[in-house]
């Protein structure tokens, strides 16, 4: 019996010891399943400033708040402002950038002065004849919210209004919170750098036309380069973005002008607005904007199209005139922004196939501001290459690139 008793033992050690080492060895169930079918672990969603609400609704607790905001400010399907209103946050001053506080106002036409139906705080403009608040704006707020989404080019205009509140809130001594969100065009820096003799409301500041940084890092370069009047510095705050890079791909979930519809319009942008202050339609006033390039009886092309009166586009060039020229929309978006860099081919082309030059230009003013100073003009009327031209920018676009990697707060 006692022997018995052993064997029992024994078989039943080994019945455990192979149990034990079977379990052991068995796979991973659903890392193999993954693993089989090739499927990445899901990433974490990335997230706006204005998404992080527990980083900055106590610095509002209490306190009587400025916006500076667009239809871009939203939290998923609602406006900012509402959401923080409903939380019980003292919205007490808005203030409208460039196309207004609703966004459908034409590029350049001024904004006029309102009420907020939600809120009914006062709206003030910041783009007609006030573009920087005045002390009287600022009496009765105790900081100040900017949150309005930006595609990281110099001349677009919210950079400037947002380099003019700071400029405000620091003389006053106010706080300044940026509410961060990613930059459809930051992967890349290109473009030449700005004269500061041209310094204007389409470019501020000595960096590039694609200047690869989001508003957050932009504010900070403000600050911290001295940039604003008198050499003041804003209390400035910048609440992240979070699960973001520089080389984030980033869909824009609302357009952020009435001209910038998708993303290809985005991504062509930079390269595209030279045309802006030419004779050559971007096609402002067609459902293309910045996706076509054209004019009446051109040499180049064989797409046509016609300008008429549009939201956003109330008076387009060449209007009720027949355009000939290129249609950029067979371009993949994904493709374009693999250009990473400013695309001057159209640019030196169209200007080269002219057989009157001296009629391309409608504003070379304009178009120097736009460009930062007259370099950029002078070799294409000299007949530089888009190779030569961009190679001319380059050493100045070292030294800025070295003077932004100590503002960047993404990778």
């Amino acid at each position: 019996m006692a022997r018995i008793k052993q064997i029992d033992v024994f078989f039943s050690l080994c019945i455990a010891t192979i149990w034990m080492l079977t379990t052991a060895c068995q796979p991973n169930t659903a890392a193999s399943a993954t693993e089989e079918i090739g499927v990445e672990p899901e990433k974490p969603a990335l997230q706006t400033g204005a998404e992080q609400m527990d980083a900055y609704l106590p610095m509002l607790t209490g306190k009587r708040v400025g916006m500076v905001v667009n239809h871009t400010s939203h939290v998923g399907d609602r406006h900012l402002v509402d959401t923080l209103h409903a939380r019980g946050v003292a919205i007490t001053r808005i203030f409208a950038p460039e196309h207004g506080f609703r966004g459908e106002a034409d590029a350049g036409a001024s904004i006029a002065d309102g009420k907020d139906r939600t809120t009914g705080a006062p709206i003030t403009s910041l783009y007609g004849t006030t573009k920087k608040p005045t002390p009287e704006h600022l009496t009765d707020l105790d900081l100040v919210v900017f949150d309005i989404q930006d595609v990281g080019v110099r001349f677009y205009t919210y950079i400037s209004t947002m380099t003019y509140v700071m400029e405000a809130c620091a003389e006053q001594g106010i706080p300044f919170i940026v509410l961060d969100r990613p930059n459809p065009n930051g992967h890349y820096t290109d473009g030449p750098v700005l004269d500061p003799a041209y310094s204007s409301f389409v470019g501020m500041h000595p960096v590039p036309v694609a200047h690869g940084m989001t508003v957050g890092e932009y504010a900070q370069m403000v600050n911290g380069e001295g940039w604003l009047k008198g050499g003041v510095q804003a209390d400035l705050s910048v609440i992240k973005c979070t699960n973001y890079t520089h080389d984030t791909p980033y869909e824009l979930p609302i357009k952020p002008s009435p001209n910038l519809p998708n993303m290809r319009s985005i991504y062509l942008y930079p390269s595209l607005c030279f045309f802006e202050p030419t004779t050559i339609s971007v096609g402002r006033g067609t459902d293309k904007q910045f996706q076509v390039l054209g004019m009446p009886k051109a040499s180049f092309g064989d797409y046509t199209f016609m300008p008429i009166p549009k939201p956003g586009a109330r008076k387009p060039k060449h209007e009720g005139r027949e355009c000939t020229g290129y249609d950029l929309t067979s371009l993949p978006p994904d493709s374009v922004r693999q250009w990473a860099g400013l695309n001057l081919t159209y640019l030196v082309d169209i200007y080269q196939s002219m057989e009157d030059k001296s009629s391309f230009f409608t504003s070379d003013s304009f178009f120097d501001k736009l460009a930062g100073g007259p370099g950029l003009r002078q070799k294409l009327t000299s007949g530089a290459s888009a190779e030569e031209i961009k190679a001319s920018w380059q050493s100045d676009l070292e030294d800025y690139r070295a003077m932004r990697s100590k503002y960047l707060l993404y990778p």
